[in-house]
């Protein structure tokens, strides 16, 4: 079932491209930001639902993408329409784009002022008085409706155990450069798996090819099925074996070298099911596979520091983990402060 349900995941998503919503579907984030520069800030209606049904059935049968760029997107899309309805100008509706960008992020992680730096970092509104009240209300009240539909639930359950010392400063700032060439890692593959899908020609066979990929990776490395949620909170936790009991081989998870190379190899599959996925012609957003790959890096770095065992200080798994979210998000999206007060 691994290997069966990205393929029959994607086929749904161009069927209902096709015979549907008979229109193409932006990917989240680089398809507002472009109706923001190139299309005076309208987003085509279709927008306003169709993310919400391909998205979901993407990431639902295995698709290694986020829902959390087609949620930003759908809510952009409801903003740039409403604009539109009542005729308001350009700069209005971009900034009804933002406020709606804000308010999905605000509901979906609960935390509304990395919202309202998400949307002006990522949309480039202006920090006026003018702007920021519109956000403010549009976060706020995202948060206090999404707190009465799903009540505390919340995607990252996490409770800081080690305290964050000033001793491991040094590391962090390592941890950074790392982080950073994990996020050049992670643009390159996704161009180059764009590149060559797009040169595959007709979605058809971009399909078959892609489905056929992800399937091989997913039914080896089942980790990498789906957003992969559930493996941040446990390492979040400091819990490798709830991250690697389930892999093919049956390697026992009681040796630190094969703990670091088993939880290293996700870094380098994820970003490449990831691109296979959007190349296959999935829909989703790169949000969740930043975060995913980002927790496995500062994981991955604490724990090798820890098992060289060169200093007399042991460094926090989780805390790194978290760490390592942040500089993956400021790497990938290009939107530190978004990254340092979400985290």
């Amino acid at each position: 079932f691994y290997f069966v349900f990205p393929i029959i995941g994607l086929l749904l998503v161009f069927l209902i491209k096709k015979y549907v919503i008979k229109k193409p579907v932006g990917h989240g984030i680089p398809s507002t930001l472009y109706a923001i520069s190139k299309l005076k800030s309208l987003l085509p209606r279709h927008q306003m639902w169709s993310s919400l049904i391909t998205a979901p059935i993407t990431v639902g049968f295995g698709g290694s993408v986020g829902l959390e760029g087609p949620t930003v997107a759908t809510g952009a899309a409801l903003g740039s329409n409403f604009g539109n309805t009542f005729h308001l100008n350009q700069a209005t509706r971009t900034l009804l784009i933002g406020a709606a960008a804000a308010g999905a992020m605000s509901s979906i992680f609960k935390a509304p002022i990395a919202a309202i730096l998400f949307a002006v970092e990522i949309f480039s509104l202006d920090l006026t008085l003018a702007s920021i009240i519109p956000l403010i209300l549009a976060s706020i009240t995202a948060i206090l409706t999404s707190y009465f539909f799903s009540g505390n639930d919340v995607l990252f359950h996490f409770q800081l155990q080690d305290k964050f010392q000033l001793i491991d400063v040094g590391f962090f700032v390592l941890l950074g450069a790392i982080t950073a060439l994990t996020s050049i890692y992670f643009s390159k593959v996704y161009f180059f798996v764009g590149d060559f899908f797009k040169k595959l020609g007709h979605p058809l066979k971009r399909l078959l090819v892609g489905g056929v990929a992800l399937g091989v990776i997913v039914y080896f490395v089942p980790p990498l099925f789906g957003e992969g949620y559930e493996v941040i909170n446990n390492l979040l936790i400091d819990n490798y074996a709830g991250v690697l009991k389930y892999n093919f081989f049956n390697i026992p998870t009681d040796n630190s070298v094969m703990i670091l190379i088993m939880l290293s190899g996700l870094v380098l599959f994820k970003v490449f099911a990831t691109s296979i996925t959007f190349g296959a012609g999935g829909v989703g957003g790169v949000f969740a596979p930043t975060l995913f790959t980002g927790s496995i890096t500062g994981y991955v770095f604490a724990k090798f520091v820890n098992y060289l065992n060169i200093f007399d200080h042991q460094l926090s798994n989780s805390n790194f983990a978290l760490v390592g979210m942040a500089g993956l998000m400021a790497g990938v999206l290009h939107a530190p402060l978004t990254a340092i007060f979400l985290i």
